[in-house]
């Protein structure tokens, strides 16, 4: 959905397999960096060649804490996934891939994760269950959109992508409507509205508002790309329940999955915790003391911060891009003064 005018294509290209290079686990578990890079590829083009395939008797998995997790290794010692006890996003080491938006930045993000989604929550000693094997070694081959490439299929020019129904199911993506004023974008754009479908969640049923066609907001692009996209489970309000809620607040506090860094209502200047998938929670509005933005981790850019993705009024839709302010954690601006929790789901 080209709704955005003059605006140049997000680049998200793969520059190649790394072999079992390391899970980018913010500076933690590292055993090197890929390192920036550019590209001037204008579409997703994962590399043949290779596979990922253990050398000798097979991984070894390890325990590690804070938070609780298992992170497997081949037995050269170079991580090939981390597993974090109570979330179902599971890090996994994959071909290195460039994801670039010339338009709003001039960072980039060169990394060897590859986030996707186990079928069940991760408990210790998970990988002696018996869908482990067979789902572990589909996902180490499996190079179709995870977490981050989803992501990036509602960004600045992506193309619209229909399906067999003729419903367009990613492309650019717009904020909300202008509100009736002329001063400002509406909120209130969830991924049935992106849509215009009609959606029965566990707990509601809703339909599409027709002038929200083609936009997310903040919490409607993660609900997108986790929900709609993944198939993480959904709620249609913002009370405590089996999937995730529809406000940002509402996730952070009664969302799934493992609160990496509680709300304390101050500003978080710990990052080691993070891994790309993450979520990660703003309070950066005037007025009520509550978090009211969200965005998705998506690691360490080709200036060594620490980079999110979101979609947001300034920019009208998802960016990693620095419209608006810096998509940043950790450089001072304004949402990395807002940054407040992080959660794992």
């Amino acid at each position: 959905m080209a709704h955005r005018v003059l605006r140049t294509c997000v680049v998200l290209a793969v520059i190649g397999l790394s072999g079992f290079g390391v899970v980018q686990f913010a500076r933690q578990q590292t055993d090197g960096d890929a390192g920036p890079a550019s590209s001037s590829a204008t579409a997703l083009a994962i590399q043949a060649g290779g596979d990922a395939a253990a050398p000798g008797a097979g991984p070894r998995f390890d325990r590690l804490a804070n938070p609780g997790r298992t992170v497997v290794r081949d037995q050269a010692g170079a991580v090939l996934a981390t597993f974090t006890d109570g979330a179902r996003t599971v890090a996994l080491t994959g071909p290195s891939r460039t994801l670039a938006e010339p338009r709003f930045t001039d960072a980039t993000i060169t990394t060897t994760t590859w986030v996707r989604l186990a079928p069940v929550v991760w408990t210790a000693g998970a990988e002696k269950a018996a869908w482990f094997g067979q789902w572990f070694e589909a996902a180490r081959k499996d190079t179709s959109p995870d977490v981050l490439g989803v992501a990036m299929q509602y960004a600045d020019g992506a193309e619209d992508v229909r399906d067999d129904d003729g419903l367009v199911l990613h492309g650019d993506a717009i904020f909300g409507p202008v509100e009736p004023a002329g001063y400002a974008r509406l909120e209130q754009s969830d991924f049935l509205d992106y849509l215009g479908i009609s959606y029965a969640f566990p707990d509601i049923s809703k339909e599409p508002k027709p002038d929200h066609w083609g936009a997310l907001d903040c919490s409607g692009f993660v609900r997108m790309v986790y929900g709609y996209r993944l198939g993480y489970p959904m709620l249609g309000t913002n009370d405590p329940g089996p999937g995730l809620p529809r406000r940002a607040y509402a996730i952070a506090e009664n969302g799934p999955g493992v609160a990496l860094i509680p709300d304390k209502g101050a500003r978080v200047t710990t990052y080691d915790a993070l891994q790309p998938g993450d979520l990660v929670f703003f309070e950066v509005e005037g007025g009520e003391d509550e978090l009211d933005h969200v965005g998705i981790f998506v690691g360490i850019d080709s200036d060594g911060h620490y980079r999110f993705m979101s979609s947001r009024e300034r920019a009208n839709g998802p960016t990693f891009g620095d419209l608006g302010g810096t998509s940043l954690l950790d450089d001072g601006g304004m949402y990395s003064r807002g940054w407040r929790a992080a959660r794992r789901i």
